[in-house]
């Protein structure tokens, strides 16, 4: 087996899939980026570095499919949340649609 292969090939698969991912979770809740991280690491078991977190949330928030707010704390920092917005809702929305029809063509080939 060709582990370096193999290995590259999950990355490329989490990269693609990585806003469909942000997008879902963020569906019914909103998160500030630490606790994103953690559920999304908690229902998927992907680690998500905040390196590679923070810059795909502004780069969806100037598409606008994700909208951000500061919420005070009472005691330290303020954290800043994240939610979907209405475009992003209906984005993702297109996107689901094309994920089941890609998710099950892949099942019949892989059977």
């Amino acid at each position: 087996m060709n582990k370096v292969f193999v290995e590259k090939w999950k990355s490329q698969v989490k990269k693609g899939t990585l806003t469909f991912i942000v997008l879902n979770v963020l569906r019914n809740n909103e998160f500030y980026g630490y606790e994103f991280i953690e559920e999304v690491k908690k229902l998927t078991k992907i680690e998500i570095a905040e390196g590679t977190f923070y810059p795909l949330m502004n780069r969806l928030k100037k598409e606008n499919l994700v909208d951000s707010k500061w919420v005070e704390q009472e005691s330290g920092i303020p954290r800043k949340y994240y939610s979907l917005t209405d475009t992003g809702m209906k984005t993702l929305e297109q996107m689901q649609t094309y994920w089941e029809d890609l998710s099950s063509s892949i099942q019949k080939i892989s059977k």
